[in-house]
């Protein structure tokens, strides 16, 4: 790795023990073909999200680069991670901080890179209410965030998962259509019907002949966000997801929740097509998302294989 040359904001001694110059055989400088990215990945460090009145620190994992498009060798990795050191150990997490981080990584590198990047993963955790009871429990969302500065142009990504429920349609209709026929048969049209005894029947395990296939179904959402924001709108955006969906997964549960569950599974039959156009019709509409990409699955119960949908607009 390449050792450092003296920078503002960061000055770094060059000499060695014996106060001789450290060797740098990075900026040799020969005829050699560019680079798209070079840096470093898988880099560990605690951030804070803006607007934690806690101060939580969230462990996180980070990659820092920059292009090489010129002759030289290599970049200066140390002083990537001396920056994002600097900025991630003291200030909560912002778009106006990213782009900042990026800023100082072509700082840095001035003369050697004309764009910056800088990739974080790391998972959030929501507390959230129960349907019915009163009861609450914790959540995790996995996030992914990719800042890219190119010249003037800034662009801040953000990618979250959610994890709901999916009811299948045709097999709740089939399920029904047996439920029916079995009726039918309990309590024939030409006989007087006992509404305390159908009461009865409905609720017994006769009631229910098929359960409807339903899975547990997951939505990898990816936006490019607006310009102009202060703070990253992660929780907002993880709420407006599981309201167009409709069944997001619990955490708390007691019997009256579960019940309440079922209703809700029962009152949102979908496809997995149909949940990506619900996920697209909102993020159409979504003020604070300029572009999206979106991707289904329906892992499910009927069948050995997963189901899938996806949709974009302004995303590849």
């Amino acid at each position: 790795m390449p050792s450092d040359q003296p920078y503002a904001p960061f000055v770094i001694a060059r000499s060695d023990e014996a106060g001789g110059v450290l060797p740098d055989v990075a900026i040799e400088s020969v005829a050699r073909s560019g680079l798209d990215w070079v840096g470093m990945d898988a880099i560990d460090l605690p951030l804070r999200l803006a607007g934690d009145a806690a101060g939580l620190r969230l462990p996180a994992r980070l990659a820092a680069e920059v292009d090489l498009p010129g002759s030289a060798r290599g970049i200066h990795m140390s002083r990537l991670y001396l920056a994002l050191d600097a900025a991630l150990s003291e200030q909560p997490l912002t778009p106006a901080l990213l782009d900042a981080l990026l800023l100082d990584f072509l700082a840095s590198h001035a003369g050697l890179s004309t764009r910056a990047r800088l990739r974080i993963g790391f998972d959030h955790f929501l507390r959230r209410p129960a349907l019915a009871s009163g009861r609450a429990g914790w959540r995790r969302y996995p996030v992914r965030l990719t800042a890219t500065r190119i010249r003037e142009a800034f662009v801040l990504d953000l990618g979250f998962d959610i994890v709901y429920s999916s009811t299948c349609p045709a097999s709740t209709a089939l399920a029904r259509q047996l439920v029916a026929a079995d009726f039918a048969r309990a309590f024939p049209a030409d006989a007087p019907l006992d509404r305390a005894a159908a009461l009865r029947w409905l609720e017994g395990e006769q009631g229910m002949r098929a359960t409807p296939h339903s899975q547990r179904s997951t939505a990898a959402i990816e936006v490019r966000l607006a310009a102009g924001g202060d703070e990253l709108p992660l929780a907002a955006l993880i709420d407006a997801a599981e309201a167009a969906l409709g069944t997001p997964v619990q955490a708390a549960v007691k019997r009256i929740d579960e019940q309440a569950f079922a209703r809700a599974n029962g009152d949102n039959p979908m496809f997995c097509e149909d949940a990506a156009r619900r996920l697209h019709g909102w993020l159409e509409r979504e003020p604070r998302v300029r572009a999206f990409r979106i991707r289904v699955a329906h892992h499910e119960s009927l069948h050995a294989h997963d189901a899938i949908a996806a949709s974009s607009c302004g995303l590849d």
